[in-house]
Parts: C-alpha cells; sequence; structure tokens
C-alpha cells in the first residue's frame, strides 16, 4: 500500500504510542527503508534529538533522505547492517540510543522490482540481495549446493516440511539447465509438490516458503537478527525501549526469546506480554500488515557493560 506515493508503515500507531519518543532523544531507525517509520520519529524529536537511519540498500536510503528532508539536520543515515549498531552509533557520535527500532523483512520496492528476483509474480533475475554488494545470489544457492544442504535450507529458513522433495526436483532439473530466473525456480517447486498455483486450492503460492528460505540465507537475515538481538542492551540508555516488528516465526521467536533471556539477566523488561498485532481496519487497509507483530522491551537500570 501507498501513502501519498509512498510505502505505508505497518502498526505505526502501535509503535509510537510503545517507544514514547521524546523531545532530545537519540532514535535509531535500524531498518528505515522508506522512512515512513521514521517520520514520525523525526517529528516527535526537538531540535535537540537526532535520528540515525540504517539500511544495506543504497536506494532506501536515498529515498529516506528525501522523505526526510525536513528534518535532515536532526537526520544522520548510514548504510550499514543493523548487526553493525554498535559502529553506527559511533558514525553518528551518538553513545547510546533512547530508542531502537527495526521493521524486519523486505520493503515494497523489493517486491515490487521484479530486477531484484524477491517475487515470483513477475519474471526476474534470481538474485534476492537486500544489499548489492554481497557476492552470493539466490541463483547461486540453487545451483550451487549440495542437494542434502539445498533440502535443508528450505526446511529450517522456509519452515516447508517437503523440502527434500523440492530440493530434489531442483537438482534434476539444473542437472540440464541451469536455474536463473524467478518463474523457472517457481514453476520446479510447484511442480515438485504438484500443485497448481492457479487453482482454488493453492490458498498460497507452494514456491512462498522457498523463496522465503533463500532469500533469508541470501542476506543471513537470521544471523543478522540475533546480532542485533545480542548488542541492543548495550547500545540503550537506562529506561531506553527496543521495538522490533517481525513477519513470520522464525523472526519472532528470536525476538521472543531475547527479551525473555534480558529480563532473567535483568538488563530488559518487557512492555509487551504479547505481540501487538494490526486490527481489522488496518489490516483491511494495507495486507502487509497481516502476519506484522510487534514486540517491545525496556533497558533496566542495571550496570551497562562499557568495556
Amino acid at each position: 500500500m501507498t501513502e501519498a506515493g509512498q510505502h505505508t508503515p505497518v502498526l505505526v500507531r502501535a509503535v509510537c504510542e510503545l517507544l514514547a519518543i521524546s523531545p532530545g532523544d537519540t532514535v535509531v531507525d535500524a531498518t528505515i527503508g522508506l522512512g515512513g517509520h521514521a517520520a514520525r520519529f523525526a517529528e516527535a524529536l526537538s531540535a535537540s534529538g537526532v535520528l540515525v537511519g540504517l539500511d544495506v540498500d543504497a536506494g532506501n536510503l536515498s529515498a529516506a533522505e528525501a522523505r526526510l528532508a525536513d528534518f535532515a539536520e536532526n537526520v544522520v543515515l548510514c548504510r550499514r547492517n543493523f548487526r553493525e549498531l554498535p559502529e553506527a552509533l559511533r558514525d553518528a557520535r551518538r553513545g547510546r540510543a533512547d530508542v531502537i527500532f527495526a521493521d524486519l523483512g523486505v520493503s515494497s520496492p523489493h517486491l515490487d522490482n521484479p530486477e531484484r528476483g524477491f517475487s515470483f509474480a513477475a519474471d526476474g533475475p534470481l538474485d534476492m540481495r537486500l544489499d548489492d554488494r554481497l557476492t552470493t545470489t539466490a541463483a547461486d544457492l540453487v545451483n550451487q549446493l549440495r542437494e542434502g544442504e539445498l533440502a535443508d535450507l528450505i526446511y529450517h529458513n522456509g519452515q516447508e516440511h517437503r523440502s527434500r522433495r523440492i530440493a530434489s526436483r531442483i537438482c534434476a532439473v539444473r542437472r540440464e539447465r541451469r536455474i536463473t530466473r524467478t518463474s523457472q525456480l517457481a514453476e520446479v517447486v510447484a511442480a515438485a509438490l504438484r500443485v497448481d498455483p492457479k487453482s482454488r486450492r493453492s490458498k498460497i503460492h507452494p514456491a512462498t516458503r522457498t523463496f522465503q528460505a533463500l532469500r533469508i540465507s541470501v542476506n543471513d537475515e537470521l544471523g543478522a537478527l540475533d546480532a542485533l538481538l545480542e548488542c541492543a542492551p548495550d547500545c540503550l540508555n537506562p529506561g531506553g525501549r527496543i521495538g522490533i516488528i517481525s513477519f513470520h516465526s522464525l523472526e519472532d521467536g528470536r525476538v521472543k526469546r531475547a527479551f525473555l533471556q534480558g529480563k532473567r539477566e535483568g538488563v530488559l523488561a518487557i512492555a509487551t506480554k504479547k505481540p501487538v498485532v494490526a486490527d481489522q481496519d488496518e489490516r483491511k487497509e494495507n495486507p502487509r500488515s497481516r502476519s506484522a507483530k510487534l514486540r517491545v522491551a525496556v533497558r533496566t537500570q542495571a550496570e551497562i557493560d562499557t568495556a
């Protein structure tokens, strides 16, 4: 969905209420994307506040810069993965943050542009890199991994229980020709599962989980999330808040466990006993919000590791 030609952020009201940004805060938007959430954050900051925006996609950063032009003096943009949060804060000459926010997954431009290779909705190169500086594409994984490795990847990152059947079919096809296009891979997966994507029995495209698995692997999304969750408490001021929106159980489970571990260690207090989800109106207006889950935690007054 778009808003004035821009991507509509999900759960924006809940995010703003639970993160409780105050004038003068240092706020990190670790996945600034097109600046949807960041625009709301910037509005809440005074001239003494700073918004630090991270993204690995140069196009997203350019779009965010344009959207945040009215707040340019208070915005620092960094082309970094959010696993590099401490380095980003040093780039911005900030010690710690008062708010850290991440909206996980891919943005609309990634899905809508066939040349990025994230979707089977239109044919494109089998790429899937969020960061074009990465050297391994989805086509590399599909054509180079051994059958067992490919099956494990699809099973673990895509939660696809028929991964071995899919991997076997991929390997049979690639012996005849390389699989380099999104349409090719979608057809191979559908054939492996003997499901017609156009049939009424197919509620979701049979290749959905396989595409998710490859995207997560190409971009090491789960490894990056683990790194963010590990370093975030030490990057927050006492009383600071961290909020993360996830879109599938692999992400949400990690966030939940990290927050619970932080609670056991006495460094985090959980602000959302259950994840916040979109109401019926938002789900109708913005389909991307249907699977969104927001969890928020607060940095306690416990001593912060300054090593």
